[in-house]
């Protein structure tokens, strides 16, 4: 067992404790995927990074992303942390201004400044799914949807669905139990809710059979929400926010360029030094 550099970045916020954290282990290579693994499950976050030698000379580094439970192929949050980390620690891209991130879903690039990094988000897939999923997740939140919830893959999938406001998203208190069901009904690793006031979107995103009862910042979940708006002609360009029912209050920017969705935010360091693995 070796030391390897490590920080727990905040993601979505410039001041440290109100964003989403995430482990970043800045040597990941020579580690198991049981070692990885494990480490996820000690730290105990939503997500758990380990930064690798990419396979590929088009990539700056490869990256496997770690929930306490799973691996995951892709992540927003994990992404932007891990490329705060990297930056903060020294490295120096191959392009300035750019990170070419590997991962799961293949090559994801990303635009670096100052604090601020986004990302161009992978292509998203969606798919339909029957009106007994929008009965389910109604029941679970208690309340109604303004019509019924697409899945959203981009790696990670999110049944995604609107709320008639962001207050009232904020006043939920949904059933777990009945998001957990609703979510593997449909094949989905969680479901992610919004509501606008204004042009605004208010998120929320929800995984608990996947460990994480209520995320407090979710990327992949603002990136499911920014191509449900788009399909549905709704805002394009704008800042949402997250978690300010669980104590955080991240924001998250949504731009469009050609056909391309960035998703991007600022991130800080609150721990670094080093584990033993």
């Amino acid at each position: 067992m070796i030391q390897r550099r490590f920080k727990q970045v905040d993601v979505f916020t410039a001041i440290p404790y109100q964003g989403n954290p995430v482990a970043v282990v800045l040597d990941g290579d020579g580690l198991t995927t049981e070692q990885m693994q494990a480490i996820a499950r000690w730290t105990n976050l939503s997500e758990t990074t380990f930064v690798c030698e990419p396979t590929t000379p088009e990539a700056d580094y490869r990256l496997r992303i770690f929930c306490p439970g799973s691996e995951l192929p892709f992540a927003g949050h994990p992404t932007i942390g891990t490329a705060h980390a990297l930056l903060a620690s020294g490295y120096v891209p191959r392009q300035p201004g750019v990170l070419v991130q590997e991962c799961g879903v293949g090559l994801v690039r990303m635009r670096t400044g100052g604090d601020d990094i986004s990302i161009a988000l992978p292509r998203a897939h969606m798919r339909s799914v029957d009106a007994s999923a929008r009965s389910m997740v109604e029941q679970a939140i208690g309340a109604p949807l303004l019509e019924t919830p697409v899945a959203v893959d981009l790696g990670i999938v999110w049944l995604t669905g609107q709320v008639a406001s962001g207050e009232l998203l904020r006043s939920l208190k949904p059933s777990m139990e009945g998001i957990a069901a609703a979510a593997l009904q449909v094949g989905t690793n969680g479901i992610t809710l919004f509501g606008l006031d204004g042009d605004t979107p208010e998120v929320r995103s929800f995984a608990p059979h996947e460990g994480t009862p209520e995320d407090p910042v979710c990327g992949s979940g603002n990136g499911a929400v920014a191509f449900y708006l788009r399909e549905r002609r709704g805002p394009r360009d704008y800042r949402a926010r997250q978690g300010r029912c669980i104590g955080r209050d991240g924001h998250i920017r949504i731009t469009h360029a050609d056909d391309t969705i960035w998703l991007g935010g600022q991130a800080v360091s609150c721990i670094e030094g080093s584990i033993i693995a």
